[in-house]
């Protein structure tokens, strides 16, 4: 209030002026519109010395006096004020901004002639009134001389503030338009306009910038987050850096830091905590939002950064990825970044998910890469029981080292499951609400990535051990299988033998055999078991005849599956999984280069991966040494076809007394996937006949399968008598007891 009322001081001394320029008269009322002879003659008057002191009218000194004096007295007063509110700490929006922008006395006066109209607008009329043009309501560059200069000298030394390197433009903190028909006008005939953001911050809104809606938010400084243990002293170090590097000198230049890791990893919780140790909140801008929305990312980068200036905030961009993968097609962008960075944000977070390190961009600025740590078995289990408070009481069956084993999940995800299974308890059980270990396994496989579906086809895991057939060693190597993938956490962790491993801390299984003998069955069972995700990658598909494609589409399963905490399923491996040939051709060579880029990721991911192969006879001793176990499924014998035909039918299903599984299991000599075929066609023979499932239903069953394999089925060789189905029908057939 009291620079506006300076302000008005200094337009009733312009008002004198122009009244000895243009005195009264008839053409009055037309004023701004009309040029009078008069008008013309006036302004020749004396060129050399229009502002000089004998320019104002001789017969009203005192008015004049008494407006300088009334001006004197208000400037004396605003610095006792200025004085006692710095001493009692009491914010004041224009010093705040001069001083974050370097501005000059005469800058700030610059934009309190530009507020005045968006606070009342009796300014509009003033402004076009002193201009002499009733549609120039807003101040130009002329009118700030007119007010704020006294003589020539000034006014020409002032044309420096509107300079497009000086504050004002620069940090666009006024915008200044040409309005000139014909062409670009002089610098006293362009308009002034303060930018709407400055206008906020001057009369002390704090909102975000309106144009940076969609494109970024502000977080308040909370309460000290609880991060992994190698977070925190990861932040420690953060705050140890740059407390020497900004207290070693004022002109320190600004830090970035560029955090790059797997979703979820703690990036944004450790510039929130950083920012937080700083007392300031932290405004987080997406890249990706900037990059295609309309704004256009120069100007958002701009504004974001400036607004980090003005809140103050830590600036903190998120999924720079999309900028930086392609770093020819983005270079002018990164270049707006870099620039921007460097004029507005001291501390600035980057967030990607690969590494990159800048060339040539970055002169000044004290650039920090970090690669967020990858949680362990340990530091997960030690993540998961260090999040418990605040959350419901916790099911007997409840094992935090089996999830840290089975799901790799980061520290943001860990969070975001914990209350995610509480939810589930609460609408499983709204009264006792307890957590149990099928909720956590349920809010686990919700936070994996989903996006393998893309490349792979999910499969419901349904079977358990008591659907699979498999002689006794075969069975106990399947639950060896699923006991390492549980006690990783005990082994790699505890026991530390993760510091003796570089690689193939995954688990990498091979399933051998003929067809049907149950390698897809097991694999379900396993999946049922740790209750993971399990997916199936046909490698016939993923094999390309054109070089170098079949190693991109593996680079993109194993990329996916690092987020998936799912179990990999790979069938028809016969595909690539054959013996390594003699190189004799340029083909051979890069067919080579696939098995061994196989391998190669195979020991790179943690993980669980299985392969299915019908022939191990081809598989070279570098694959058979990858695997931390090999199952043979065998052809079952009578005695395991037996046990087969017994776990083949439901409960719930109807059968007859004539099915026998004994005589089954003697004749037909299929693997179990032919007799789960066999069960399920036989069983909607019934559903048509008689709505019970009985012997000549699977008879025909066979014989329907047996053609399938290209095989001859003869069912009158059998020694039992009932009910057929030919090709004309159903019939009684009743044959000889041969037996």
């Amino acid at each position: 209030m009291d620079e506006l009322r300076r302000l008005d001081l200094l337009i009733r001394l312009c008002l004198l002026r122009e009244q000895y320029k243009k005195p009264p008269n008839l053409l009055d009322q037309f004023r701004g519109l009309v040029l009078s002879d008069e008008e013309i003659t006036r302004l020749l008057v004396d060129p050399a010395r229009p502002y000089a002191d004998d320019a104002l009218p001789h017969h009203e000194p005192q008015e004049q006096q008494e407006l300088v004096k009334a001006l004197r007295q208000l400037e004396g007063c605003m610095q006792q004020r200025l004085a006692a509110s710095t001493r009692d700490a009491v914010s004041l929006s224009l010093p705040i901004l001069a001083q974050l922008f370097h501005l000059t006395r005469f800058e700030e006066q610059c934009l309190v002639i530009c507020l005045a109209p968006e606070l009342d607008r009796k300014y509009e009329k003033l402004y076009a009134y002193l201009q002499d043009d009733v549609t120039r309501k807003k101040p130009s560059a002329d009118l700030v001389f007119n007010l704020l200069c006294q003589t020539m000298p000034e006014r020409l030394a002032a044309r420096a503030v509107f300079d497009p390197q000086a504050p004002l433009l620069q940090y666009r903190l006024v915008q200044m338009t040409d309005t000139s028909p014909d062409g670009p006008a002089p610098l006293l005939q362009r308009l002034l306009k303060l930018d709407d953001r400055v206008v906020n911050f001057l009369l002390g809104f704090r909102q975000t910038d309106a144009r940076l809606e969609h494109v970024a938010h502000l977080l308040a400084p909370q309460a000290k987050a609880q991060l992994a243990t190698v977070l925190e002293d990861l932040r420690e170090q953060m705050r140890s850096f740059l407390t020497t590097h900004f207290s070693a000198r004022q002109s320190a230049g600004n830090v970035i830091f560029y955090l790059h890791g797997p979703y979820a990893s703690g990036k944004r919780a450790l510039a929130e905590s950083v920012s937080h140790d700083l007392g300031l909140p932290l405004i987080v801008g997406d890249v990706e939002q900037m990059l295609s929305g309309p704004l256009g990312f120069e100007e958002a980068i701009w504004l974001l950064c400036r607004e980090a200036v003005l809140q103050p905030a830590v600036l903190c961009l998120e999924h720079v990825d999309g900028l930086l993968a392609e770093p020819d097609k983005h270079r002018l962008q990164v270049k707006a970044l870099v620039e921007a960075m460097r004029t507005f944000a001291r501390v600035a977070f980057l967030l990607g998910g690969q590494a990159w390190q800048p060339q040539g961009v970055l002169r000044e600025e004290a650039f920090i890469a970090l690669e967020m740590p990858r949680t362990t078995a340990m530091t997960r289990k030690q993540f998961w029981e260090s999040h418990l408070h605040g959350h419901q009481r916790l099911a007997d069956d409840v094992d935090w080292g089996v999830l840290a084993s089975n799901f790799r999940l980061q520290p943001g995800q860990m969070r975001e499951a914990l209350v995610a299974a509480e939810h589930l308890a609460r609408w499983r059980s709204p009264a006792e609400g307890g957590i149990t270990m099928a909720d956590l396994y349920a809010a686990c496989r919700a936070q994996s990535s989903a996006r393998l579906s893309t490349l792979a086809r999910k499969i419901e895991a349904r079977y358990t051990w008591d659907d699979i057939v498999l002689p006794p060693d075969q069975l106990a190597q399947l639950k060896e299988l699923c006991n390492q993938a549980k006690y990783r956490h005990l082994v790699y962790g505890d026991w530390g033998f993760e510091h003796k491993l570089s690689l193939g801390k995954g688990l990498n299984a091979l399933f051998s055999g003929p067809p049907g003998t149950g390698k897809t069955m097991a694999a379900e069972v396993i999946a049922h078991e740790l209750h993971l995700d399990l997916y199936q990658i046909d490698l016939s598909q993923v094999v390309s005849k054109y070089i170098g494609e079949t190693e991109k589409n593996l680079q993109q399963i194993f990329r996916e599956a690092q987020t998936s905490n799912a179990i990999l399923f790979f069938d028809e491996a016969d595909a690539l999984f054959g013996k390594r040939s003699e190189v004799k051709d340029a083909h051979d060579r890069y067919a080579n280069i696939e098995v061994g880029y196989l391998l190669q990721k195979m020991e790179e991911h943690q993980g669980i991966s299985i392969l299915a192969t019908n022939l191990r006879q081809h598989l070279d001793e570098a694959f058979v040494r990858r695997m931390h176990c090999i199952v043979e499924f065998p052809f079952p014998d009578e005695e395991y076809r037996r046990r087969i035909w017994d776990v083949a039918f439901p409960r719930e299903a109807p059968l007859a007394a004539d099915v026998d599984y004994s005589l089954l299991a003697r004749e037909v000599k299929l693997a179990g996937g032919n007799i789960k075929n066999i069960a399920l066609a036989a069983a909607f023979y019934a559903a048509e006949d008689g709505r019970v499932i009985r012997l000549p239903h699977l008879l025909h069953a066979v014989r329907r399968e047996y053609q399938k394999l290209g095989r001859t089925w003869n069912e009158a060789e059998w020694n039992v008598g009932g009910t057929v189905r030919s090709s004309g029908g159903l019939q009684t057939v009743r044959q000889e007891n041969r037996g």
